[in-house]
């Protein structure tokens, strides 16, 4: 009888054991990816504001660059085409086509941009325009918080990819169904520096 008693203790004890665990790296992981999205919503909010800018910009420059329509339609274009695709939600980030796509998109807009920039340099009038001085001061602005708002998404990206595949995590996370993340990945000759002038 006593023996029995033990064996029971000893099995509950286990259940209680293995629930916890169980119970405890389900809401990590809950919690890690809730972290991802958070910092994905502001990924969005600063490619938002940067979209937001852009127009603004592209009509104060129309006013003295007016010969200059294939840069500034370069724009308007890249402008449109990263529009339906700035709050796109975190379901991107498990899905490898579609996140490249975006990354695409956001990076032929910042290209489009740079290129208007240089433009700018060959007008004086328009460099010592005030709306355009405090459009580019902000949209600089903007270009920083991209760059910090990205690297903190890595970096929840990058915590969270690595909970779910340590043992036994991973097992516990291919149960529940927690997917690995994607990262923002630097582009293609992005290790040559830009000669762009400002």
């Amino acid at each position: 009888m006593k023996k029995s008693y033990i064996v029971g203790g000893i099995i509950v004890l286990l259940l209680v054991i293995v629930f916890v665990t169980f119970k405890n790296a389900y809401n990590n992981f809950v919690t890690m990816e809730e972290e991802v999205n958070q910092r994905w919503a502001q990924v969005e909010n600063v490619y938002q504001r940067r979209a937001d800018l852009i127009p603004n910009l592209v009509e104060v420059v129309k006013g003295y660059a007016k010969h200059e329509k294939e840069t500034l339609q370069g724009v308007v274009e890249a402008r449109s085409k990263v529009g339906g695709q700035i709050n796109v939600g975190p379901e991107i980030l498990n899905n490898p086509q579609a996140f490249a796509k975006f990354q695409q998109a956001q990076s032929a807009l910042s290209s489009a941009l740079q290129r208007l920039m240089v433009v700018v340099e060959r007008y004086p009038d328009l460099k010592a325009d005030k709306r355009f001085g405090d459009l580019q001061t902000q949209l600089e602005g903007t270009e920083n918080r991209i760059a910090v708002e990205r690297k903190r998404f890595n970096e929840a990206v990058q915590k969270y990819n690595t909970s779910i595949r340590r043992f036994p995590s991973n097992i516990i996370a291919a149960m529940f169904g927690f997917e690995k993340k994607m990262y923002f990945q630097a582009e293609a000759g992005a290790e040559k520096a830009p000669k762009v002038k400002f």
